[in-house]
């Protein structure tokens, strides 16, 4: 019993500790950084024109990306479950191509597809809708490697989702939506509100694809993490610490307000 708890002791030590060294640790440098330099100078630099527009493009579409996926992925993961067609299977492993390829590689392309080299590229410039270099390819790049964040998360819970309460409430004559509605999403709600969380915080932070595709033109296509990567190539530390800290406020409000939403759903459901 006593070597027993001892494991046990030393397992949640070793996981803290790695936690504390992977998260919290980098986290905390990055804060006291921040706040042993000069505090005037970092504001001044986060209230930057450019830095302002590159924050707001970047919740912005982070924003878009979060709803877009919240729907599409949710109807991707429903029809992988409920429904059977051809090459299923192989359509079911496509989803998790984009954690495998690096971000660079989709970036590159994308910028072969809808480049100005190309012929899809082409026929749209030739229209005035330039896609690549523009704000049309953030679009696409966020959409390309947050798209399995939602669909992960909640295809698990549909196929361990039971088909009696549906098919009771459709014997009663209750209609598709009302199933939907007072059923379904009840049920899905918890993993869509995380899939969606993941996605828009993958969206703040993604770096690679889109310094590929935006073209970094400040004040039209310049992220936040792409003006960040600047301004430490510029040698302009502080600047780049101002908005690493807001990305990182950020993040952490958005996954601490699914946690405030989840736990206040679970009381929900068991006052119930």
């Amino acid at each position: 019993m006593i070597v027993a708890k001892d494991g046990r002791l030393i397992l949640r030590c070793l996981s803290l500790s790695y936690i504390g060294i992977l998260v919290i640790l980098p986290i905390f440098a990055l804060i006291s950084i921040v706040f042993k330099n000069n505090q005037a100078a970092i504001w001044a630099h986060i209230t930057h024109p450019h830095a302002i527009y590159s924050l707001k493009i970047t919740f912005f579409y982070a924003l878009c990306i979060a709803i877009i996926n919240c729907i599409t992925g949710t109807a991707t993961a429903w029809v992988l479950v409920r429904y059977d067609f051809p090459l299923k299977k192989t359509m079911n492993t496509l989803i998790d191509l984009p954690f495998a390829i690096p971000t660079v590689v989709t970036g590159i392309m994308l910028v072969t597809l809808y480049g100005p080299q190309s012929i899809i590229g082409h026929f749209f410039a030739r229209n005035g809708f330039h896609i690549i270099y523009n704000q049309p390819g953030i679009m696409l790049a966020l959409l390309f490697v947050t798209f399995p964040f939602v669909v992960r998360a909640v295809q698990p819970v549909i196929i361990e989702m039971e088909k009696e309460m549906e098919e009771a409430a459709e014997a009663l004559g209750a209609s598709p939506w009302t199933i939907f509605l007072k059923i379904i999403l009840p049920t899905l709600s918890p993993a869509i509100l995380t899939g969606t969380a993941l996605s828009f915080s993958r969206a703040l932070g993604e770096f690679g694809s889109i310094v590929i595709v935006a073209g970094n033109i400040p004040m039209k296509t310049q992220v936040a993490s792409v003006y960040i990567y600047g301004e430490v190539e510029s040698g302009n530390i502080p600047g780049a610490l101002g908005i690493s800290l807001v990305l990182l406020l950020l993040s952490f409000s958005i996954i601490l307000l699914l946690n405030i939403i989840q736990k206040w759903k679970r009381k929900y459901e068991e006052a119930k």
